[in-house]
């Protein structure tokens, strides 16, 4: 097993982190102005908990997140 580095911003090497990256990016680095790293911490729980949570996802047949895990466990 080797470690392979890919290049940043690269979509076409890792595209499921590379569009996470860019959704929040958009929908939470590029709204919000930090006073502290606590507050952005504190941002980015409330935005994965929706994210997880509440968001439909197109490629998951429009499912949540923790409704697709649910079902994949129960297969």
């Amino acid at each position: 097993m080797t470690i392979d580095y890919i290049q940043a911003s690269s979509p076409y090497q890792n595209g499921y982190i590379e569009r996470f990256n860019r959704t929040y990016r958009t929908e939470v680095l590029d709204l919000y102005l930090f006073n502290n790293l606590e507050q952005a911490i504190q941002v980015t729980e409330e935005w994965l908990t929706i994210y997880n949570t509440e968001i439909l996802h197109e490629t998951l047949n429009n499912m949540t997140l923790s409704e697709y895990k649910t079902l994949k466990q129960a297969a």
